[in-house]
């Protein structure tokens, strides 16, 4: 038992994964070996363009990454065609202070690449370019006011991020924010917060979501770019070691005190900041996220290992179908 809704209501890139699951693109962390090793494992793996930083007269990282992608993938696909890899995504920042945004969304669309998540911002023209080359546009949201402007303005699924995510996050409830998305679009969503455990995974379908979307386990993986202190620190963490603030981006997010003590800051007691303080190119003279204060949703109390990210996703998996059969079994009594 999973829940299953009609796949066929889906764009085709979003149908037949091993797993109804998107990892999530998480800054600085995503780089082309996890998200090779999540579509390999059945789930769509993604990255943020702006994690493919070059030096000034560089030829573009994107465009290298892209290729390694594409190509692995490929040669993975020939391989196994019984079993092929899930498509990969890209996130696009869509905020005022991403200088780099016209030149990434003409690279993306050379590459057709298949799915295109968009956040902080939502544009005509970013989801016009996706569309151009083939691919969909998943709008992550926070609320139910801006789901609908998404939706509006070409958009072709959305990611309710709820209470309880990681990073930039929103503070409803999942249970009120799926619903009153469901009460009019029928359409893509992934349901994002504390998404860590295959029962979660089910609970999210439970709620009328076709995908979960789990970023913070995938921190904790041999392929994630992330340092071995903070992959550690998510194994020994849990809920309550999330504090929510606003200081370090000027966006409400959730971070690991243990990240915030280890600059000098109480986590108890942080002061607040619009987004006026926000900027993803250069930083500010603030202890920057995600480089020193680090990003981590609710659910990590199920991370208990360092582990690779294909195991992580078996051990998902393993629950989902666990957790489905056993509510099959109480419905059935």
């Amino acid at each position: 038992m999973t829940w299953s809704r009609d796949e066929s209501r889906l764009p085709p890139a979003l149908r037949g994964l091993r797993l109804p699951l998107i990892g999530s693109p998480l800054f600085i962390i995503s780089v082309p070996e996890l998200v090779i090793a999540q579509c390999k494992a059945g789930i769509i793996g993604s990255f943020p363009a702006l994690n493919a930083r070059e030096a000034e007269g560089e030829p573009p990282r994107l465009e290298a990454w892209l290729k390694q992608i594409t190509e692995e993938l490929d040669r993975h696909n020939q391989d196994n065609p019984d079993q092929p890899a899930a498509p990969f995504a890209v996130n696009q920042i869509v905020h005022r202070s991403n200088a780099r945004l016209e030149r990434d969304l003409e690279i993306c669309t050379r590459w057709k690449v298949p799915v295109w998540i968009t956040s902080l911002g939502a544009r005509v023209e970013v989801n016009e370019a996706a569309h151009s080359c083939g691919g969909i546009v998943l709008h992550d949201v926070i609320n139910n006011s801006f789901a609908k402007k998404a939706i509006d303005k070409g958009a072709d699924g959305l990611i309710a991020v709820a209470a309880g995510a990681g990073g930039h996050a929103g503070q409803q409830s999942p249970f009120a924010l799926m619903r009153e998305i469901r009460s009019w679009f029928d359409g893509p969503v992934a349901l994002s917060g504390a998404i860590a455990s295959g029962e979660a995974l089910l609970a999210a379908r439970a709620l009328g979501a076709d995908f979960g979307y789990a970023g913070s386990p995938f921190i904790a993986t041999h392929e994630a770019n992330a340092q071995q202190e903070y992959k550690q620190m998510i194994v020994d963490s849990k809920a309550d070691d999330i504090v929510y603030s606003s200081l370090f981006t000027g966006v409400w997010g959730n971070y690991l005190k243990k990240s915030v003590t280890r600059v000098g800051l109480d986590p108890e007691n942080l002061p607040t900041a619009d987004a006026t303080s926000m900027n993803f190119s250069s930083g500010s003279s603030k202890p920057k996220a995600w480089k020193e204060i680090w990003g981590s949703g609710q659910g990590i109390g199920d991370v208990h290992e360092i582990c690779s990210a294909g195991e992580l996703v078996d051990r998902i998996d393993r629950e989902y179908k666990a957790a489905g059969a056993h509510l099959a079994s109480e419905f059935k009594s």
